[in-house]
């Protein structure tokens, strides 16, 4: 009590004193900040939790604990949410996109904290993901659930979103550009004066509170061993190609991986199974292990023979044909195991993975091209090519991937090759994949909400808030002169005629019984069921109202008939509709 209380007062005094866009900056700075501090506290975790189970492992040999960890870590996020969150936390930007779509942009308070912790545990041990997805659901919560309590509208709370993920990654990846771009991008929000200026305050709080705590230092420090060649641009057009193809695999792979092992009933099995085929992947390919990030910074710096470190195959690096065959065994499982440390109850995202899967596919082609002396190419700029072609090509965000990899890695000169590949894998996904990986679910079911404002609003619209009741109800069995009486105390043209069981029978409409109304002697012998008739479009109380418009542009009624199961529920009108619908393009608009 008085803590809605002290609230209710804030917001008083905030109503009077501070304007509601200023208010949005100030916001937007406290969420880009706790957003940033929880980016620096799930790095540091996830390092030391690595660090401590890893230290003084063999480089020439394979350690058994590989076989353990991952399905320790599993077990353990599968526990934490069955025992203490008691909710689906996976897919955290799946499910960001989702609430914006379908739950006026409301994320439970747990999702605040939830997903640090099991995301630290999955991918400490060596689950085969991403933390970004997990902090970005963090971030997004805190700004939603912040605005939420401070009774923000859906555009502020929607803007809230937004500013939390730009906030989180700016904070993990110290790249407020690329911070802002994903909000944008991939969230899609609204490129507005009175989106973009929020954003950006949060993605560079975030970065700027994740430098203080952590250093100035990019993410992979990166030395430029060759400069651009121009002469090298139709190999970053084949890289852009390769990309694309290795995205589509990406892509695919997973969802088939995930779908399959859904169809696992019992969640113990699904986690034994899952965890062991992970365990024995990172057993036999250490690289593996975790988001990867590491055998990345080796990549970029001309370490790439340190892929072997830890494997059963730490003796054939030399051999170059098998070293390639290394590399596309690595490429190839890294989705295999991905896709089951979250089908089995892992916490993770595929944003670490992509530029993972994008650095070694950089390096593969560079690296394939070096030894079949189909030219000399710098490995490591095709690396960091690769990493934002094969990013830009799953998340369908080429903008964010060419800024980001430029501000993690310093390679700003870099700008025209990862701009080519980046463009090229992108369109080349887009030939078989409309939608991004986040994307993909909602859009089949019709409940993405796009930069299109009209689809946006109408998605947002919920049929159960529009139908009128005040329509007063006629028996068929009464009589026309009961029928009279009925008319006298109404406010509507349109009678829906039921029987006793409430079941949707027709209608009467004033206008088609204006001849008769008035003449008396057909009030006794004439009878509803007579008069009535069954309209030619009725409406669902499950139907999306992208359907009750079209039927509303399809036809001349302004009224139509709402059932549930062939009761009668109410009507929905066109006024009301399309009043409604104004109301939000107008929210959805403001600037």
């Amino acid at each position: 009590m008085m803590l809605n209380f002290t609230l209710i007062r804030l917001q008083k005094w905030r109503l009077k004193h501070v304007s509601q866009r200023n208010f949005l900056y100030i916001l937007s700075m406290i969420v880009g900040l706790i957003s940033g501090l929880a980016a620096v506290v799930l790095k540091n975790t996830v390092y030391y939790t690595h660090y401590f189970l890893t230290q003084g492992f063999a480089h020439d040999a394979s350690n058994l604990l590989y076989l353990a960890y991952p399905l320790f870590g599993m077990i353990l996020t599968v526990l934490f949410i069955k025992y203490f969150v008691k909710d689906n936390i996976s897919h955290g930007i799946s499910k960001v996109l989702y609430a914006i779509s379908k739950n006026n942009s409301r994320i439970k308070p747990h999702n605040n904290y939830s997903s640090l912790i099991a995301s630290t545990i999955t991918v400490g041990f060596g689950g085969s993901v991403g933390l970004e997805a997990p902090i970005v659901f963090t971030g997004a919560s805190i700004g939603s659930n912040l605005a939420r309590i401070l009774r923000m509208d859906y555009h502020s709370i929607t803007v809230m979103i937004g500013c939390g993920a730009a906030g989180a990654v700016a904070g993990i990846f110290k790249a407020p550009i690329a911070g802002v771009l994903f909000g944008l991008e991939v969230l899609m929000l609204d490129l507005t004066m009175g989106s973009l200026i929020p954003l950006l305050i949060s993605s560079v709080t975030g970065a700027t509170i994740s430098s203080f705590l952590m250093g100035k230092s990019v993410l992979f420090s990166f030395t430029a061993l060759a400069p651009f060649n121009l002469g090298n641009i139709p190999y970053y057009i084949i890289l852009g190609i390769v990309a694309g193809f290795v995205s589509l695999y990406f892509v695919r792979a997973n969802r088939f991986i995930e779908s399959k092992v859904g169809l696992i009933t019992k969640p113990v099995q699904k986690l034994i199974f899952s965890g062991l085929i992970v365990s024995f992947l990172i057993f036999l390919l250490p690289p593996l292990y975790g988001e990867g990030y590491e055998i990345l910074i080796d990549i970029l710096n001309g370490r790439g023979d340190n892929l072997f470190n830890g494997s059963f195959f730490y003796y054939f690096k030399e051999n170059s044909y098998l070293y390639i065959l290394f590399i596309v065994l690595v490429l190839f499982f890294k989705v295999i195991a991905m896709s089951f440390t979250t089908a089995g109850g892992g916490i993770g995202g595929v944003f670490a993975p992509s530029l993972f899967m994008g650095g070694v596919t950089g390096f593969l082609v560079a690296r394939a091209i070096n030894t079949f002396k189909l030219g000399v190419l710098p490995e490591s700029n095709f690396a960091l090519a690769g990493m934002a072609g094969v990013m830009a090509a799953v998340m369908h965000a080429p903008m964010t991937a060419i800024f980001l990899i430029a501000e993690i890695t310093g390679g700003y000169e870099f700008f025209i090759p990862l701009m080519i590949t980046a463009t090229i894998a992108y369109v080349t996904i887009n030939l078989y994949e409309k939608h991004n990986i986040y994307a993909k679910q909602l859009a089949d079911r019709g409940e993405l909400i796009t930069h299109d404002k009209d689809k946006a609003a109408l998605t947002r619209m919920k049929i159960n808030k529009l139908v009128e009741h005040n329509f007063l109800t006629v028996n068929p069995d009464a009589t026309l002169g009961e029928l009279v009486k009925i008319i006298a105390k109404s406010e509507r043209n349109v009678f829906p005629v039921v029987d006793e069981e409430n079941n949707f029978l027709g209608v009467v409409f004033i206008n088609d019984i204006r001849d008769i109304i008035f003449n008396t002697e057909l009030y006794d012998t004439t009878y509803v069921r007579n008069i009535m008739f069954m309209p030619d479009t009725i409406i669902n109380l499950d139907a999306t109202m992208e359907d009750i418009a079209r039927k509303f542009n399809e036809t001349l009624h302004y009224n139509l008939p709402v059932l549930n199961n062939g009761k009668y529920i109410g009507f929905v009108s066109r006024a009301n509709v399309f009043s409604e619908y104004r109301n939000l393009v107008k929210e959805f608009s403001q600037d």
